[in-house]
């Protein structure tokens, strides 16, 4: 993989230096949301990985750094599946990352369990919950649907407790296995199992799940930047977490090709551009692909905590993540917020018919952008619409995503990043 790695990048040094490359693009994608990342996520070195990959790009491309290297290292804790969890029901095994997964923050846990169904109809009868939770739940796995959760959480304490007793408990999802990152792990062993997986008359499992608890996993945000020609202390940002959800095990892994190698793709082509001497930017424009997103926005977090030059210097901050549609348009996090911006980006769109509608919407902290926002920078968050489902899960891969208006977006960006320097520069 190694070989293969080393092999694209050739590839992307001997491209033609051209403002918009789709076939970089796909190489971009495909290479980020491959195997040899394992989902840029917390085993197998799969940020790292991703993150040398981006740095060696600013290196080719020329970027400066603003410290000694393009690296901002930090730390977190977070829970790994560490092996591939296994799962047989009634002597029939299901297939992990297809089937089910573990819970991000499960604990580990092997050997075989007895089936009980904790329903909803059980759980609204005091007496019938009552007889439940009087018999013994050791060597014994709980099943219940998702939307029952709330039902459960909100049983007294003692049940709570009780519940910690058995081998594990099954989370049966109705419509997809959705996964995040995890920064405590549970006491007791859970895996996520679609519901149509499940076989009626289910009675008897074996499972195996192996975790580990890291307290202080490393990882960095890669930073470079363009200065500007005639202003060079006013700056453009633009932003895109690089990580995803990693893996569980050797054999399961979340590429993340639209969340977020799209967007992290997009930066790269933007940096690409505003690196050439013939775009060369009045305003100096920074660069930031970000770590830990999916840990709960921790990258940026740092970042704004430890600015690498004043954020009041920040003319305005453009945070890309799910580029890779459009076919029905493009969201705007904060349009509603910076109106005036909002106005000037509909403008160009109209003018140019890039995208068939940009929509707008309120403050939410759903991506990189919101610390920023909350330290007062004006800031876009954008995000494509329609297209794959894909979301936080196996089918997130590179063959199934269209980047259907990546090219009309990037121009976008462009056009609009021009003007909002114009009028920086003529208020």
């Amino acid at each position: 993989m190694k070989l293969l790695y080393t092999f694209l990048f050739i590839l992307f040094v001997a491209s033609p230096a051209t403002a918009q490359n789709m076939h970089r693009v796909r190489q971009t994608v495909d290479t980020l949301a491959g195997p040899y990342f394992h989902g840029r996520g917390y085993i197998f070195d799969g940020d790292t990985r991703a993150a040398t990959y981006i740095r060696d790009r600013y290196k080719q491309m020329g970027l400066q750094t603003l410290g000694k290297s393009y690296f901002q290292h930090f730390s977190f804790p977070v829970n790994n599946i560490t092996k591939t969890p296994r799962l047989e029901v009634n002597g029939k095994a299901l297939t992990p990352g297809k089937d089910f997964v573990a819970r991000a923050t499960s604990g580990s846990g092997t050997g075989k369990a007895k089936v009980a169904i904790l329903d909803s109809l059980l759980l609204t009868d005091a007496a019938t919950v009552h007889r439940f939770f009087s018999e013994s739940l050791k060597g014994k796995a709980i099943v219940y649907r998702q939307q029952d959760a709330k039902l459960i959480s909100q049983l007294p304490q003692p049940y709570q407790l009780k519940l910690q007793q058995a081998s594990l408990q099954i989370v049966l999802q109705p419509k997809t296995l959705l996964t995040t990152v995890a920064h405590h792990t549970d006491p007791v062993p859970v895996l996520e199992v679609l519901a149509t997986a499940w076989p009626a008359g289910a009675q008897s499992i074996k499972y195996s799940i192996k975790s580990s608890f890291n307290p202080n996993h490393q990882t960095q945000n890669v930073i470079g930047y363009v200065e500007g020609s005639t202003r060079p202390d006013s700056v453009l940002v633009f932003t895109a977490h690089y990580d995803h959800l990693g893996g569980q095990g050797k054999e399961v892994y979340f590429p993340g090709a639209n969340d977020n190698a799209s967007g992290t793709a997009m930066l790269l082509e933007l940096a690409e551009f505003y690196s050439k001497p013939e775009n060369k930017p009045k305003y100096s424009i920074v660069f930031i692909a970000f770590a830990a997103e999916e840990a709960g926005l921790m990258g940026s977090s740092l970042y704004v905590h430890y600015p690498l030059f004043p954020l009041a210097n920040i003319s305005f901050l453009i945070n890309l993540d799910l580029l890779g549609t459009g076919d029905e348009g493009m969201m705007v996090v904060n349009g509603q917020v910076h109106k005036q911006q909002f106005a000037l980006l509909d403008s160009i769109n109209r003018q140019h018919s890039y995208l068939p509608q940009i929509r707008s919407r309120g403050k939410a902290a759903n991506s990189d952008h919101y610390p920023f926002s909350e330290q007062g920078v004006p800031a876009f968050f954008f995000y494509t619409l329609g297209g794959t489902p894909a979301y936080h899960n196996t089918h997130d891969y590179a063959d199934q995503l269209p980047l259907t208006k990546f090219p009309e977006v990037f121009k976008l960006i462009t056009a609009f990043a021009q003007q909002l320097q114009a009028k920086a520069q003529h208020p």
